[in-house]
């Protein structure tokens, strides 16, 4: 990992507002879909199970938050039989923007990612990527298709920050499936901003560098928001050579 610190450019009432802009985006793809769509981003799911697991996750978090507990099997469960899953899902969204605004700046919560912010933010940050990445799940389900930048509400700052959450946070994890036999340098080089990462993939959990200057195995240059989706496997935009290894391994599990 390099030694220039956390990079964040999202403050907490902004991931708070990402966390309603992309919970309101989720309900009308959702309902325009239906529930038993197949989510083409997610081929494994109907949109009745995106949504059972998005519901899930975000009462897991505000558990957290408050320091309590749930069983997530349960509670996914919950979501599978609700009568209106999607409206289920927009109640438990809210009721994470309510936890998040009354905890302490201070809060005492446990955090799971490598470089990871104060819990408060943490939180926040985590749940407003989250919940956009599945909104884009809901949206391909909607559309029929694997979806463009252009498809979605995304920023250029939401993207930035998701970018560098997943790569610095999750990918660098020793649970990561991201590995390679053979070391390969992936970069990524937003197009419209100053900002750069490189991702050495090897047969160890992969080191992140923030703003490198040099070479990469395979470049990945596009806007920002074309980048996010593709380090998170939502979008077809991206093609270059050597880009497969990263599409079959870097993958974020829940467990």
């Amino acid at each position: 990992m390099d030694d220039l610190g956390l990079d964040l450019d999202v403050d907490f009432s902004e991931h708070l507002e990402a966390i309603r802009e992309a919970l309101a985006a989720f309900v009308d793809h959702a309902h325009r879909a239906g529930l038993e769509a197949p989510v083409p981003t997610t081929p494994e799911w109907t949109v009745r199970q995106l949504v059972a697991h998005q519901g899930m996750v975000h009462r897991w978090a505000t558990a957290i938050v408050r320091g309590t507990r749930v069983d997530p099997a349960a509670v996914e469960a919950e979501g599978l039989a609700a009568r209106d899953p999607v409206l289920w899902l927009h109640d438990g969204g809210h009721r994470l923007v309510e936890a998040l605004q009354q905890a302490p700046v201070d809060l005492d919560a446990p955090v799971f990612l490598n470089d990871a912010p104060p819990p408060r933010l943490f939180w926040a940050r985590r749940q407003s990527h989250e919940t956009t990445i599945h909104s884009v799940d809901a949206l391909s389900a909607a559309l029929g298709r694997v979806p463009n930048a252009d498809d979605t509400w995304i920023t250029r700052q939401i993207a930035l920050d998701g970018i560098d959450e997943l790569l610095t946070g999750f990918l660098t994890r020793k649970n990561s499936p991201l590995r390679s036999e053979e070391p390969i340098l992936f970069g990524f080089r937003p197009t419209d901003v100053e900002r750069s990462w490189l991702v050495v993939v090897g047969p160890d959990a992969p080191v992140v560098e923030r703003n490198y200057r040099g070479y990469a195995d395979v470049e990945l240059e596009a806007p920002a928001e074309v980048l996010y989706l593709a380090a998170w496997n939502r979008t077809d935009e991206v093609a270059v050579e050597g880009f497969d290894v990263w599409r079959e391994h870097a993958r974020v599990i829940w467990t």
